[in-house]
Formats: structure tokens, C-alpha cells, sequence
């Protein structure tokens, strides 16, 4: 059985910009996993996407 090994990253989100933003890490594969306000009152954007395992 494959285990799927995942990596993360967060980004901050522009409320006039959020789309674009996303539409972007998704170009590189990210999925969105979850939005939350950040401790500063901005939005932060919770991102995943599968690690891809060399082939050797």
C-alpha cells in the first residue's frame, strides 16, 4: 500500500485580491484546505498538495 505524503504552506489573503491569489497556488497544484483570520485581523489561507516521490 502507497502512503500519499502531503506538504503545506500558508499565505496571507487580499480580500480584494483572493481569487487571483488562489488561482495561483493552484496552478502549481495546492489545494485550499481551509481559510481562518489571522492574528492580525487578515485572512490566512491553509494550503496542501500531494509530495511527488522520485521514481529511482
Amino acid at each position: 500500500m502507497t502512503r500519499v505524503t502531503w506538504e503545506y504552506a500558508t499565505t496571507p489573503l487580499l480580500v480584494h485580491n483572493t481569487t487571483a491569489i488562489l488561482n495561483s497556488w493552484g496552478v502549481d497544484g495546492w489545494e485550499l484546505v481551509q481559510v481562518v483570520s489571522g492574528p492580525e485581523g487578515g485572512l490566512v489561507a491553509y494550503l496542501k498538495r500531494e509530495v511527488e516521490k522520485d521514481n529511482a
